[in-house]
């Protein structure tokens, strides 16, 4: 039983060969009905149960249609309709759900939720989201680089905006597959020292949005109010100078991509020019989600990797 809580749980060549199963699957499913599973079912007769307590569109659909492509099925529970919005414990929850289901799919607030739920399932946990971290994401992010021919080892990456958890496991991506991320973050929201400690040297965080995108392969920013948070007029000002417009993109590497974790405030932390133009790569890279989710899971079985 493998559980997948942050990026560092598969190592460097767990993640490459996720990534390598996800490009596989991915083209062997082309021209498929979205709902076809794959001709070996490898999943077959799994369950999944996917718990959420925050809101969300990819994690839920992707997570949801991974399963099935993969041959299995999931349950889907919403705190506010479980015990769980009762008082139950986690490690109750927990408990329960594995003499139910084959593997858990925790989306949270507290990091520590998602440890605990580990720590007593007897199935495997991935980590839809915490407030610390997204390694699912990064997966997907990972997987749309790659198919942008930019190969990761001695990738330069800028990171515009809040320090938050996408921002922790990107760091996290870089010290495991050897690029670069140079984060350009206001003061009193630049990330925690620990966790650029995360990247074993290859990241840092600037003040200059500029200094960042020179030479990037790779822009990436996020929305400045996170779930959960007060849309701050204060926070929003700091922002506004680390906005990723034209002018921002036109100082990095040519042929560098636009990413962006989705949902995206047009006029806020990205403007209409950038993130629908032709840089931008959000929508593969929305759809990797649901790809390199599949190779997660299946990494999680102890079919890959």
């Amino acid at each position: 039983m493998r559980n997948f809580l942050s990026l560092s749980d598969a190592g460097p060549d767990g993640v490459a060969a996720m990534l390598a199963d996800a490009l596989d699957r991915k083209a062997a499913r082309a021209g498929w009905p979205k709902g076809k599973p794959d001709a070996d079912a490898p999943l077959a007769g799994h369950t999944l149960a996917m718990v959420f307590e925050k809101s969300s569109t990819r994690t839920r659909v992707s997570f949801d249609m991974a399963i099935r492509q993969l041959g299995g099925s999931s349950v889907i529970l919403d705190s506010g309709t479980t015990q769980l919005g009762r008082g139950e414990t986690v490690a109750d929850t927990a408990r329960v759900l594995s003499g139910y289901c084959d593997a858990i799919m925790l989306r949270t607030d507290d990091h520590a939720k998602l440890e605990e739920m580990a720590h007593y399932a007897t199935i495997p946990v991935i980590n839809g989201l915490t407030d610390d971290s997204h390694p699912c994401q990064i997966m997907a992010d990972l997987l749309t680089i790659l198919e942008a021919g930019k190969p990761l080892p001695g990738l330069k990456v800028a990171w515009l905006g809040d320090g938050n958890n996408v921002l922790a496991s990107i760091v996290e991506a870089a010290g495991l597959m050897q690029f670069d991320v140079v984060a350009a973050c206001p003061q009193g929201f630049q990330p925690d020292e620990a966790v650029i400690g995360n990247g074993s040297g290859r990241a840092r965080v600037v003040s200059d949005p500029a200094e960042a995108v020179a030479g990037a392969d790779v822009v990436i920013t996020d929305t400045w109010i996170s779930m959960g948070q007060a849309h701050a007029d204060t926070k929003l000002k700091a922002m506004l100078p680390y906005q990723v417009d034209a002018a921002l993109m036109a100082q990095a590497n040519p042929g560098a991509v636009f990413l962006h974790c989705l949902p995206a405030h047009r006029g806020e932390e990205v403007t209409p020019e950038v993130i629908d133009g032709p840089q931008s790569l959000i929508w593969p890279e929305a759809e990797n989600r649901l790809h390199a989710q599949k190779s997660v899971l299946r990494w999680c079985f102890g079919q890959i990797g």
